[in-house]
């Protein structure tokens, strides 16, 4: 292991012009900074020797395995500002955990795309996708990129970003900074719209549900109303007949109605786009920004790329697509604004 440098911590620019060289004389004790620097170093090296040893008391080699990549996963957007938002996310991840290698692929529109991204790799990977519930992309585009990558992959798909305490933290955060406040006068009045990509999955609907109940409870109980930037288009019959989630207009005019005409937009993005920038437009009183390169996200990508390295992993060509089915935010309407 490497010596840490410590000279930077005590440099000799604090000492008088008089000062007398570092050397120490015989008889004489060792200068304070030489001891700090000392100790510096005890405690890097016994920290790399406790490194290699197990609970169990026994111990681990001492040769350095490489960790599987991570492959983050962007919708893309034909917004320039959010490939640079996607960048910045993941130089929060590389500053939280350097020296892995961290890799980005789109679904589409930006390059590099998924499957580009994957032929440049070797061994193993996690893919962590940077979208927000299990919907279409989560459940079919990955795992098709996946399957024809070739059998030099081993990988593993992580959990999409959302539901998770620290996206709400991030939503959170993101209300604030636009002007979130409340008191005693105006809390009646107030009410949020999560703003979030519409989807025909109903898996991508509960986790877009769940997320507005967690934000909800953060905000002391102030009603939060799923809602679609954008209503899937419905191709069957079947599809049609099922009740649609509300679309950001309707969110707010179903909060209104409730007294609530005080209204913020969140914006449940991982970057900025079209669907973002409309939703905000549409904001009665504060929109938020898109939750981006926040802290939170950072962190909740590596949780993501952990967590999915306690699973067995599979190779690329066992990625099968799963089934599309259709479905809304919300049953109803009404149901949504039950506890509005």
């Amino acid at each position: 292991m490497t010596e840490p440098e410590t000279s930077h911590l005590f440099p000799h620019s604090h000492l008088s012009q008089h000062s007398q060289p570092s050397t120490p004389l015989p008889g004489r004790p060792l200068p304070l900074d030489s001891t700090a620097q000392l100790l510096t170093r005890i405690t890097a090296q016994l920290g790399s020797q406790l490194s290699h040893v197990r609970l169990n008391g026994t111990r681990t080699s001492m040769t350095p395995t490489a960790r599987p990549a991570l492959v983050a996963v962007a919708h893309g957007s034909r917004d320039p500002g959010a490939l640079r938002t996607v960048g910045a996310l993941l130089e929060r991840v590389r500053e939280l955990r350097p020296g892995l290698d961290v890799r980005l692929g789109h679904i589409e529109l930006n390059h590099p795309l998924l499957p580009d991204t994957l032929a440049g790799l070797e061994g193993e990977a996690v893919v962590v996708p940077l979208l927000l519930g299990r919907g279409h992309h989560v459940k079919h585009d990955i795992p098709q990129a996946l399957a024809t990558a070739g059998r030099h992959l081993s990988a593993r798909v992580a959990a999409p970003l959302g539901p998770h305490p620290l996206l709400v933290e991030a939503l959170y955060e993101r209300l604030v900074e636009a002007g979130w406040h409340l008191d005693a006068r105006t809390v009646h009045g107030t009410g949020v719209v999560l703003a979030a990509a519409g989807s025909r999955d109903p898996d991508s609907a509960a986790d877009t549900r769940r997320t507005a109940m967690l934000l909800s409870e953060r905000l002391g109980g102030v009603p939060v109303l799923p809602a679609c930037a954008s209503v899937p288009k419905l191709s069957t019959p079947f599809e049609r007949g099922r009740p649609h989630s509300p679309t950001v207009p309707e969110a707010l005019r179903a909060l209104a109605a409730r007294g609530r005409h005080r209204v913020a937009v969140a914006s449940y993005f991982t970057a900025p786009g079209r669907f973002a920038a409309e939703s905000a437009a549409k904001a009665p009183w504060i929109a938020a920004a898109p939750m981006g390169a926040h802290p939170a996200m950072a962190r909740l990508v590596l949780h993501r790329y952990e967590e999915a390295l306690t699973r067995t992993p599979a190779t690329a060509r066992d990625a099968e697509p799963a089934p599309l089915r259709a479905c809304a935010l919300a049953p109803t309407l009404a149901s949504a604004l039950a506890s509005a």
